[in-house]
């Protein structure tokens, strides 16, 4: 089959190498322009283009692709090369890009997506993040038939993967791109014989962009929803406080028990504990047990070993 893919990330390239190792004839590859990153912050490839490249795969960069927007130059050779490709379908995974409906039109069978999540529960840019902040114990893949809306489109396959509370963004991403890999190429394997189903009215949720302005712990939270916020926010960006004047980036916690004879006797961010085992911190609701830290320019570390150059003292009130 003949088919144009789209996506950016990893999580695409994951798909994209699926599909190339399946036999499909890869016509062309759509992903975001590099990008400055790294101290250096020199121009860095996007993972897909690294595996296209390394293929001799043919890759097209555009900045945008409406033909009536800031980059019209861009998204007209984009069209060209679209139309000249006569692709039977277009796969598209974390793309980046928003598919005008010239896109949606162009391939044989349409704009296949591969969305991290069970639809119609988190749409948008970030569903691996937001559904192990919300507690969720269970997400999966859906492969989607793409129309104008923002994830709307109607649901071609689906499969459910468990979320353990082990699961960071990062663990969970990885068994998400396995997954999603194995299902497209199932998915192209019955092009033109797949029975849409519309997506629920109902439980319709947005993964709205995770921010650098969401790190902060407010220590005025359940323990438990800050435990889930850490291991959503690994590996990006990763949750902090201060400490006096440093920031530390908070990588792995849990929940711990709140003993009774503190029970709602200290004020939200109080270090309550020191020990090998976790810094124990009181929150509006719970104690959090900090286990994985690192501090500004050094290595993420266990808290045996954070401890032992950490200047606090029981009863310090940790900032936001």
């Amino acid at each position: 089959m003949r088919v144009i893919f789209a996506g950016t990330p990893e999580f695409a390239r994951s798909a994209l190498a699926a599909l190339h190792a399946a036999g499909h004839d890869i016509v062309g590859v759509l992903t975001q322009p590099d990008r400055p990153a790294g101290r250096g912050m020199k121009l860095q490839a996007s993972a897909v283009k690294q595996f296209a490249v390394s293929q001799g795969l043919t890759v097209v960069q555009p900045h945008s692709l409406k033909l009536d927007g800031k980059y019209p130059a861009e998204a007209q050779a984009a069209k060209a090369f679209i139309a000249n490709a006569q692709a039977d379908v277009m796969v598209v995974a974390a793309y980046g890009l928003i598919l005008p409906q010239w896109v949606l039109d162009a391939p044989r069978y349409g704009c296949l997506n591969i969305h991290a999540s069970l639809l119609p529960r988190w749409r948008g840019a970030a569903p691996i993040h937001r559904a192990i902040e919300a507690g969720d114990a269970e997400t999966g893949v859906t492969i989607m038939q793409m129309d104008a809306g923002l994830d709307t489109g109607d649901m071609l396959l689906e499969e459910k993967c468990p979320i353990t509370e082990q699961d960071t963004t990062a663990s969970l991403h990885d068994k998400l791109a396995e997954v999603g890999a194995r299902m497209i190429v199932n998915a192209l394997l019955q092009a033109g014989h797949f029975k849409p189903v519309k997506q629920p009215l109902e439980g319709v949720t947005y993964a709205h962009k995770i921010e650098k302005s969401e790190a902060a712990i407010d220590w005025t939270e359940a323990a438990q929803v800050l435990a889930q916020r850490v291991r959503a926010f690994d590996p990006f960006p990763g949750m902090t406080m201060l400490c006096g004047d440093e920031v530390v980036k908070v990588w792995q916690a849990h929940a711990a028990p709140l003993p009774l004879d503190i029970a709602h006797q200290k004020a939200p961010g109080t270090l309550l504990s020191i020990h090998e085992e976790g810094l124990r911190v009181a929150c509006g609701e719970g104690i959090l047990c900090l286990t994985q830290l690192q501090k500004a320019g050094g290595k993420r570390q266990a808290a045996a070993d954070f401890v032992r150059s950490f200047k606090g003292q029981l009863g310090d009130v940790f900032q936001s």
